[in-house]
């Protein structure tokens, strides 16, 4: 029964968020769209298959950050060269990350929960199926992002979402969203 409790109000959660972003900042995400589009070609809004619950594939919706041409491939392997001057400042304030409101409301996403990789990522896909944190929802945010947990340390992310996965609870969600803030503004002092 808590499970379903659980669930049911994180849910509510996410769709209260996605419904806020796209009510109340679609005015935001329209300025970002028409400064991706203004400072280099390409589409305003990126996209690309990742691994989600269950293994499912879906598409991720980004706005662009790198120029278009970039080697598809975990963000830690990209050069930084190829990330766009604006892009340094959407990726460092997570308003990159604004188009999954779309993904949430597609119910392939959560705000919290562990980040998607690619399906390139073998070893985090492998590591994560063998501790069962594929059963989860990914998240725009999740306990390993807060923690500094990379997408290069595939064993220790997935041991750590695995952590996540039994621990998991709406105090634990509401902790992560505070941290995911405080780790923002950080970044953009």
């Amino acid at each position: 029964a808590h499970n379903r409790v659980y669930r049911f109000v994180k849910r509510f959660i996410d769709l209260g968020f996605a419904l806020f972003v796209v009510v109340y900042l679609w005015w935001l995400l329209a300025i970002i769209w028409v400064l991706v589009r203004l400072q280099s070609p390409g589409p305003g809004i990126f996209t690309q298959q990742r691994v989600g619950r269950n293994g499912r594939m879906f598409t991720c919706y980004k706005f662009r950050t790198m120029y278009l041409g970039t080697v598809q491939g975990p963000t830690n392997e990209v050069p930084l060269s190829q990330v766009t001057w604006l892009g340094h400042i959407l990726r460092r304030s997570k308003l990159d990350e604004l188009p999954q409101v779309w993904n949430i409301v597609r119910n392939e996403f959560s705000l919290i929960g562990p980040r998607p990789c690619l399906p390139m990522q073998t070893e985090l896909i492998e590591t994560r199926t063998g501790l069962g944190v594929q059963a989860l929802k990914p998240g725009i945010s999740g306990l390993s992002q807060v923690e500094g947990i990379e997408m290069s340390e595939p064993e220790t992310l997935a041991v750590n979402d695995a952590r996540y996965l039994a621990l998991q609870s709406l105090q634990m969600d509401a902790k992560i969203m505070i941290e995911t803030v405080a780790v923002v503004f950080r970044s953009l002092k």
